[in-house]
């Protein structure tokens, strides 16, 4: 879920001796791989903040729905449903609740992960979650605002603040989140830095507003963010073409196409990468196609 690995052997970067923004002319082998490495960067981090939008709508019943996300995401295993509830006696993260007045809203929960806690998603993740809540997130009009303090997932350490607020009508349930200033940074000195801006509409699961385990639901809007690749700075925008489409019941978005074009100084600048999820399948791949040339990718 967390890196998107890029099979290629053919395109490579020549390494510099001091770092250089994507302004400059690149040959059409470092637009290809400068596109490539952008488009990488977009689905990690999309796919990071999807993870914990799911956290934080998944901590208990008061404040969204219990069983999501780490608190026991329902898996397909085997082809059949699997759900489960992280008991809180056996799990390796710890919850605190904060009333911050005498009514139980406003209230602040902060999710530990202490210095490692392997998930049921076989990721291992460090440091603390905080999240303030208005009313309850199911409730039209409600928000959660988000905190990272020292989170690491594996060896991907993540800053940024995310806000959930339920724009529902009485006829669909719908949540706009906005990321800001998020940076995600690996051990080697590579980061990308990611602002986002969706809408998430639920379009199955309607019948039962209490679960969230037959919900299904369909992400629209764009981002912007630059990336630190070795020597090199790149810079993009990203558009959801064809809704992505996300399910409770998998780590992975499912369905749906984002077309990513890099930000050039340079006006004749003409690449761009389609992101493909796929057919809807619960798996962890994907495709980028740049120029007719299709790569394959597995999501982790």
């Amino acid at each position: 879920m967390l890196t998107v690995l890029i099979f290629l052997t053919a395109i490579m970067i020549n390494s510099c001796k001091k770092e250089t923004s994507n302004s400059g002319n690149l040959t059409p082998q470092e637009e290809e791989q400068a596109t490539l490495v952008m488009t990488e960067s977009d689905a990690e981090a999309e796919l990071v903040f999807n993870d914990l939008f799911d956290d934080v709508m998944g901590a208990n019943n008061e404040v969204g729905m219990a069983g999501t996300g780490i608190f026991g995401r329902a898996n397909i295993l085997n082809n059949s449903l699997e759900i489960a509830r992280v008991d809180s006696a056996t799990r390796c993260f710890a919850v605190t609740i904060t009333q911050v007045t005498t009514s139980f809203f406003p209230v602040s929960i902060t999710i530990d992960f202490g210095s490692g806690c392997l998930g049921r998603d076989g990721h291992t993740r460090s440091g603390k979650i905080i999240t303030t809540y208005t009313n309850r997130l199911i409730v039209p009009g409600a928000s959660a605002t988000t905190s990272l303090e020292n989170f690491i997932i594996d060896s991907l350490q993540i800053a940024g603040t995310q806000k959930v607020t339920n724009t529902s009508t009485p006829n669909e349930r719908q949540f706009k989140v906005d990321v800001e200033n998020a940076k995600l940074s690996k051990a080697n000195g590579n980061y990308s830095e990611w602002n986002s801006h969706k809408t998430i509409t639920q379009v199955e699961g309607l019948g039962t507003p209490e679960l969230p385990f037959d919900d299904v639901y369909k992400i629209l809007g764009s981002s912007t963010g630059k990336v630190k690749k070795d020597d090199r700075l790149y810079a993009w925008g990203s558009e959801i073409v064809d809704p992505l489409i996300k399910k409770f019941t998998c780590p992975w978005i499912v369905k749906g196409q984002v077309k990513n074009s890099k930000v050039s100084n340079s006006s004749n600048s003409t690449w761009v990468a389609v992101l493909d999820y796929g057919n809807g399948d619960c798996d962890n791949q994907a495709t980028i196609t740049i120029n007719g040339i299709e790569y394959q990718i597995t999501l982790h």
